[in-house]
């Protein structure tokens, strides 16, 4: 099947999945959703990470939480966490995310939790917020287990929030308003604890929803229209 969307995006996807081997090969063999289909039909995965630290070079993934939106819809019964098992301890982290070390010892190993991410991930575009984390992440362990990167088309709700606050040429959003939790109160979304990466996939799920709404009483939303990469 073909898939209409950029063709930056598609010259490096090509080149990616020409080296890809293994889950990540599947997961191009899957296609990608095209830049018309419109916000109603189509497939993300909600996606986050909690981690050692923001360098994806030399910091970990310690735990990854998604869960699947279609349409309208956040498919709670497709929703996973998997905390990783991987060879350091959290550190100074714990106070953010409340992952021990004895969970990490008894985790999932990395290339299990990965594969399960990009069977989720396959057919879908990636949303997150700030995904600049979880795409940096992912790529480099594609990468490390699977010999390329990872391609897919990335809605940011972070980049969604930015757009929408600043409307105007000489607004400027202050950082403090495109956290997620700060962002959601515009719509007056719950309070949920957060640094939980299942916990803030659903979070970043339902904000998205609330931006989408928003959007779409001005303009028909499309992939092309959402996306940030």
């Amino acid at each position: 099947m073909a898939w209409p969307f950029s063709p930056s995006l598609a010259k490096r996807r090509d080149k990616a999945a020409s080296r890809a081997t293994g889950a990540l090969a599947d997961f191009y063999a899957a296609g990608f959703p095209g830049d018309e289909t419109p916000a109603s039909a189509l497939r993300l995965l909600s996606l986050d990470f909690e981690t050692t630290g923001l360098d994806a070079t030399r910091d970990q993934v310690l735990s990854i939480g998604f869960v699947p939106v279609d349409g309208d819809t956040i498919a709670l019964g497709g929703a996973a966490h998997r905390v990783l098992k991987v060879t350091t301890e959290v550190g100074q982290s714990a106070v953010f995310h409340g992952i021990t070390d004895d969970q990490i010892a008894s985790g999932t190993p990395v290339e299990d939790a990965v594969a399960d991410t990009l069977a989720a991930l396959s057919g879908r575009a990636m949303l997150a917020h700030f995904a600049k984390i979880e795409t940096e992440f992912l790529s480099l362990l594609c990468e490390r287990l699977y010999g390329a990167p990872l391609v897919v088309p990335v809605v940011d709700t972070l980049v969604l929030q930015d757009r929408l606050v600043n409307r105007g040429f000489d607004d400027e959003s202050l950082a403090g308003q495109l956290r997620l939790w700060n962002a959601r109160t515009r719509y007056g979304l719950p309070v949920y604890k957060a640094h939980n990466a299942l916990t803030d996939a659903v979070a970043t799920a339902e904000l998205y929803l609330a931006q989408v709404a928003e959007n779409a009483a001005v303009k028909a939303q499309t992939l092309k229209t959402l996306k940030s990469a």
